[in-house]
């Protein structure tokens, strides 16, 4: 089977399409015949040797795949070879054969296409507990999205609006605002005005009669930060999810005195290690937000398995609107 490997961390150029045996399960593990492969942006710090988990080199990358179930391995139960599944591993999804466990997989709802899957993993997980589990939303409540036409952005924007609330999307561009608005937002804030750190603020004092937002969801980091957390209603809650703007942010602690404001952070991959049956809970949310017609992955443009790399570098360059899925095996 093919798979994509890092030998040397750099550009996505570097990465080498090795020919290798077909994967054999372990006890408790399952092989899945990728059929598609989702890309997100951690892929592109792992790819680089810039995330903060690292296998040992010569590795596969890849962290969102559907496919079909190959073989299973001792102690599985629940899963046959045949099933179609989606999962979330933390490296392996680019290639045609993967290794997964019962916790990391789901199966896939009948009318669900591999592609969709694929765009509807951790993109999906990541949003639903920025906002849920830390962000600690209630329902009909004012939500930020910063960055809200890229993956984790669009995502938050379909379950937010999916539950009940009334969302704002931040952008950096006409292109995008048609994005957000295509998904239904309350109000569009425009991020390539100067000094966000007082725009932000007055744009979302404008869109909600002065009250603020009550969730913000920072992917962004950098001027985003300090603008949104200038933008919060008394009592609300900023959760950092990323730093897609390149620059982490520092924070004075005594601005969360003033409107008793809470900020909190997300590693979602600890939720997934230390609570998979949580994520499975979730994942079961989001299949029935889907079925309920809110939750609709936007795949901006399919990839051919040779194109991996090209795909890669468009999500690096921030010039995705939604997500990008990289087709694997036939039949995808």
């Amino acid at each position: 089977m093919r798979s994509y490997r890092v030998w040397e961390h750099g550009a996505p150029s570097t990465m080498r399409v090795d020919e290798l045996p077909d994967l054999v399960p372990g006890p408790g593990q399952m092989v899945v015949d990728v059929k598609a492969a989702g890309i997100n942006f951690p892929d592109v710090l792992v790819v680089s040797g810039k995330y903060q988990i690292l296998p040992p080199r010569p590795f596969t990358p890849g962290k969102d795949l559907a496919g079909v179930v190959r073989a299973v391995g001792a102690g599985v139960n629940g899963y046959a070879p045949g099933d179609r599944i989606m999962a979330q591993v933390e490296n392996g999804a680019f290639a045609e054969q993967a290794i997964v466990t019962p916790e990391q997989t789901y199966k896939l709802p009948d009318g669900l296409s591999f592609e969709a899957a694929a765009a509807m993993g951790l993109v999906y997980q990541t949003a639903h507990f920025a906002l849920v589990e830390r962000g600690q939303y209630k329902r009909g409540e004012t939500v930020l999205v910063g960055g809200a036409a890229g993956g984790v952005g669009l995502a938050a924007v379909q379950i937010a609006k999916g539950l009940g609330a009334k969302v704002l999307a931040g952008v950096r561009s006409p292109e995008e605002a048609e994005v957000v608005r295509a998904a239904g937002v309350d109000a569009v804030i425009d991020l390539s005005v100067p000094d966000l750190r007082e725009s932000i603020r007055a744009q979302v004092h404008a869109a909600t009669d002065g009250h603020g937002a009550d969730v913000v969801l920072d992917p962004l980091g950098g001027d985003f930060f300090a603008g949104a957390l200038r933008a919060v209603a008394w009592c609300g809650r900023l959760v950092v999810i990323g730093f897609a703007a390149g620059d982490i942010p520092t924070l004075k602690v005594n601005y969360l005195l003033l409107k008793n404001i809470a900020v909190s952070g997300l590693q979602w991959s600890d939720y997934r290690d230390r609570t998979p049956e949580r994520i499975q809970q979730v994942q079961q949310e989001l299949f029935d937000l889907w079925r309920a017609g809110a939750v609709k992955p936007r795949i901006m443009r399919d990839f051919a398995f040779s194109e991996l790399p090209e795909a890669l570098d468009l999500v690096s360059q921030g010039k995705v609107q939604g997500k990008t899925v990289v087709r694997v095996g036939e039949g995808a």
